[in-house]
């Protein structure tokens, strides 16, 4: 099989055709998008092609038939029809100011007009200008127009951390887009895509007519690659790499349909031949971290989140949703989706791979307060005790999750006064790793508060926090539910711990642990303080 060139971080499709790079034909699904719609949105995170794909569907009405060759679309395009284009993009650079957005938008409409060999009268605004460019390009070229908007949203989440200047920013770019339906009889097509979804009313104003199909199933996989093009497109690369492990690293983003994986990875899996998280590391999430911590999220909740279309979308500068952050910039994805009742749709949000878990739950326990370096260094210690089912090991550890964090730490934030975060900082610890873990995992008799799997071992969870639950001991409501017995005919032993915490001294102050073995449970077995 002949190798080709990796085209890791090139978004033009022009080139991506002349130097013999790898590419999944998206056109099924531009030609499919064209027959069907005039207007689309389309949201997806960062680093998933979306640009790529303006850019081929910039290439298709611009009638280069020579880049579409063997191509889907190839025999299918009336080649005689030229379009003209406008593209309007914001990724590149920061915009400061409403002012440096304003000439940023002049310069593009500036790129624009030369392009199309059309002019803009002084005197104008920057919708006056926008309008007057449409409608020329279509007098003077003899067709309707099409409008691509690439990273529509960027001048706004680079300022999201302050509301009055992001406010300022989502006023000018509101300004650009309304002159879209405005001019409605001289588009042929329009396409604007992000990362976030910015409510229609607060950013798109009176753009009604634009067709979402972020969480369409039948455009799912309109960016990223499926398994089916991993067999198809890059069976060359895949010699010497374990088909599971690029799976469960890498595959499991979804919007309504198909799964995919996100391009950037595997485009680097399959240079540098190691399993490494390439994708989270091209932007730390700090803001992520910030709003969850602010907020106490509960770091558990993060494996399985139900909620609904509303609030996937709720998104603005005066009202972000957890959900929403978290799903449109692609730390979760849709696992499930289920309309209980006619109309009624639930949305259900989990990881999409290994990557996303392990080096979001490393993220967020900086935002817990625990320190970068103490954080891998228990990971590693925990791996350890876990391979030796070391438990007096495991007390210790978990009174050192938050032992080394400073009281300052504890006096400065809120968030070590919520029920949930002594359960957060030890559930992280566990998913950073990226163990088999089941969160509320129901039984006949309730739900344990965690189950993992490691080394031939089943470990049952339940956490209380003393002062939230005098009414009894973990350990004891393990053993009076009978969770062990979900698990006695897997033949593996099964432990049962019980950890209590306590908010007033900030640590661990109960461990008990006791070992079921195929049979009868061996007896309870506390660990004394180390």
């Amino acid at each position: 099989m002949t190798r080709k060139k990796l085209p890791i971080g090139i978004q033009s499709f022009a080139k991506i055709r002349a130097d013999g790079c790898y590419y999944v034909d998206k056109t099924p699904l531009a030609l499919r998008l064209i027959d069907e719609g005039s207007y689309y949105f389309l949201s997806r995170p960062r680093r998933f092609g979306k640009s790529l794909f303006l850019d081929t569907l910039a290439e298709l009405f611009s009638a280069n038939e020579g880049l579409f060759r063997c191509l889907h679309c190839h025999g299918r395009w009336d080649w005689s029809r030229k379009y003209p284009v406008i593209r309007i993009g914001f990724a590149e650079g920061v915009a400061p100011s409403r002012a440096a957005l304003d000439q940023r938008i002049w310069d593009i409409l500036r790129q624009n007009r030369e392009a199309l060999d059309v002019s803009c009268p002084e005197g104008l605004d920057i919708p006056g200008c926008f309008g007057e460019i449409i409608r020329q390009a279509h007098a003077r070229h003899g067709e309707r127009v099409v409008v691509l908007v690439d990273e529509y949203d960027k001048p706004i989440l680079d300022n999201i951390t302050n509301a009055p200047l992001a406010r300022e920013m989502r006023d000018g770019l509101r300004d650009l887009y309304s002159v879209i339906k405005g001019q409605d009889a001289h588009i042929r097509f329009a396409f604007l895509t992000g990362v976030s979804k910015f409510s229609k009313v607060s950013l798109f104003s009176g753009l009604n007519n634009l067709e979402d199909i972020t969480v369409s199933a039948r455009y799912s996989a309109l960016c990223g690659y499926t398994e089916a093009d991993l067999d198809a497109v890059f069976a060359p690369e895949l010699g010497g790499l374990d088909r599971a492990k690029i799976r469960q690293w890498y595959n499991g983003y979804n919007w309504g349909g198909e799964a995919v994986y996100n391009p950037f990875d595997l485009l680097l899996l399959f240079r540098e031949r190691e399993f490494k998280p390439f994708w989270f590391e091209t932007g730390t999430p700090t803001f992520l971290v910030d709003l969850l911590t602010q907020r106490g999220f509960f770091t558990p909740d993060l494996a399985r989140r139900q909620t609904s279309l509303e609030l996937l979308s709720a998104f603005d500068v005066e009202h972000i949703a957890s959900e929403a952050v978290l799903f449109q910039t692609g730390y979760l994805t849709l696992h499930k989706v289920e309309e209980p009742l006619t109309g009624y749709w639930v949305y259900t949000l989990g990881y999409p791979n290994h990557e996303v878990e392990t080096s979001l739950n490393g993220a967020l326990l900086r935002g817990l307060g625990v320190d970068g370096q103490a954080a891998f260094s228990n990971r590693l210690r925990l791996l350890e005790i876990l391979r030796a089912g070391d438990f007096a090991g495991l007390r210790a550890l978990f009174a050192a999750f938050f032992a080394s964090i400073p009281h300052d730490w504890y006096r400065n934030n809120p968030i070590a006064q919520y029920e949930g975060y002594y359960a957060s900082v030890v559930y992280s610890h566990f998913a950073a790793l990226g163990l088999d873990i089941v969160l509320e995992d129901v039984t006949h008799h309730g739900r344990i508060d965690m189950t993992v799997r490691f080394g031939g071992r089943i470990h049952l969870f339940e956490f209380k926090v003393v002062e939230l639950a005098p009414e009894g001991r973990a350990l004891a409501q393990l053993k009076a539910r009978g969770y062990a017995d979900k698990y006695r005919a897997a033949g593996q032993p099964i432990h049962l711990i019980g950890v209590e915490f306590s908010k007033d001294t900030r640590s661990v102050v109960g461990f008990e642990v006791e070992t079921v073995e195929a049979g009868a449970p061996t007896g309870s077995a506390p660990v004394s303080d180390p």
